[in-house]
């Protein structure tokens, strides 16, 4: 399943998406959810929460009960988020547009597969074990890029 888009990609928007990423779910409303290495962060080895995301939202993702992250900004506004784990992500990045947003998510996707990104930084209780899983499948030497 990895370097493929779902069956829901008619656009085609999703073809370029990095080795080991999964399109998780892809919404009637556009959101997107993507999911590294599956078959790795798979609750066997690590917990659930564990499994590497990036989330394409119109508005901001919330854990708040009982609202909705669409009344709370504009019609035009698409976020992406790269979440390690439910309480430990990268900062939401703003789009006016889907398109530019899912433009994103890939980019974010090629760079997390190539061990260009600094997920040690997300967490302030490192999980080391997770941390050299991720270093191996990224070609990351103890969190610097290959």
């Amino acid at each position: 399943m990895t370097d493929t888009a779902s069956t829901d990609d008619s656009d085609g928007s999703l073809a370029g998406l990095a080795d080991g990423w999964d399109v998780w779910s892809h919404g009637d409303d556009g959101r997107l959810v993507l999911a590294y290495r599956p078959d790795v962060f798979n609750a066997d080895d690590f917990p659930a929460a564990c499994l590497p995301t990036l989330y394409v939202t119109h508005g901001k993702r919330t854990r708040r009960p009982g609202t909705n992250p669409t009344s709370r900004t504009g019609e035009t506004d698409w976020y992406v988020t790269l979440y390690l784990e439910p309480d430990v992500s990268a900062e939401n990045e703003r789009f006016s547009t889907r398109d530019d947003a899912v433009s994103r998510a890939l980019e974010l996707a090629r760079a997390f597969t190539d061990g260009e990104i600094d997920y040690r930084g997300l967490y302030q209780v490192p999980r080391e074990r997770y941390f050299e899983q991720l270093d191996e499948l990224t070609g990351s030497a103890n969190g610097e890029s290959a």
